[in-house]
């Protein structure tokens, strides 16, 4: 090219703008990113149930909830593109989300949001004081905050999956329906699913998480590839046979990836009904 230096003058505006780009989306938290312009965008908040740390640091290729919704969604040809951002994050509960300043910053200036699946309860029920009455007070907020920034989205509470023992599920899950019912809002119960999916195999969608110091010395070496920090942390039941029999070598409940993918595939079909709906009306 004759003249670059002219050409970088003339042009540096758009090269500023471009680099803008650039840095933006090297500096931004991935879940915060909504660039993606013709296609419907779909927002997950809730916990690690949701976010799914541990699958992605055991498998960083994944694919991971956000992308595997994405994929199933994609699979239907009928449907609209859709992005989807997992703004999800370990040991959150709604009163974190808000007073910690997250959602002001990865969630309320999100561009263009169309859904938005609220999945919280698990963490709150553990966190907060006089959990019955603080947190429907808290759901109700975050849900007011998001129809304010949000009011184009169509917003989607969630039961929570069986992590919990029955009664405590039960009792959140009661609560996040009586939210909805005075917010005027449709309760997406992604509980029945999950559970009858357990029932093909109790520990076949939670990961093992099991602290080192408790696995026999003679079996450190067998299960060193598997050690991250001080826990053996294995993503199915490869270890099983040999240290099944440890106690409450099952005892962590979070989803593994098939877990997610239960899910990711359940989350779909509502929303591919919604999305049906919605194109017939």
């Amino acid at each position: 090219m004759k003249y670059p230096l002219l050409f970088a003058v003339k042009n540096f505006p758009l090269l500023a703008r471009a680099c803008g780009v650039v840095l933006l989306i090297a500096f931004s938290p991935l879940c915060a990113q909504a660039e993606y312009e013709g296609k419907l965008q779909i927002l997950l908040l809730g916990d690690s149930t949701t976010e799914g740390s541990v699958p992605r640091r055991l498998k960083p290729e994944g694919p991971h909830l956000e992308k595997v919704l994405e994929l199933l969604l994609a699979a239907e040809p009928d449907l609209p593109p859709c992005h989807v951002i997992n703004s999800s994050l370990s040991g959150e509960y709604i009163r974190r989300l808000i007073d910690s300043g997250r959602y002001a910053r990865d969630a309320e200036h999100l561009p263009g949001l169309d859904y938005i699946f609220i999945r919280y309860g698990l963490n709150d029920r553990a966190r907060i004081k006089e959990f019955g009455e603080n947190f429907p007070k808290d759901f109700h907020e975050l849900i007011q905050r998001l129809r304010q920034d949000h009011p184009k989205a169509q917003l989607i509470p969630m039961t929570v999956i069986p992590f919990a023992d029955e009664a405590a599920s039960k009792e959140i899950n009661d609560l996040v329906r009586q939210v909805a019912v005075k917010q005027n809002l449709k309760v997406f119960d992604i509980y029945p699913r999950y559970a009858a999916e357990l029932k093909k195999g109790a520990n076949m969608l939670n990961y093992r998480r099991y602290p080192l110091a408790k696995v026999p010395s003679r079996y450190h070496d067998l299960v060193e590839p598997f050690v991250s920090g001080n826990s053996v942390v294995v993503m199915a039941n490869e270890l099983d046979p040999i240290l099944g029999h440890l106690p409450a070598w099952y005892s962590d409940r979070h989803p593994n990836l098939a877990g997610y993918n239960v899910i990711a595939d359940e989350t779909a079909k509502y929303l591919a009904k919604l999305l049906r709906e919605r194109s017939a009306e």
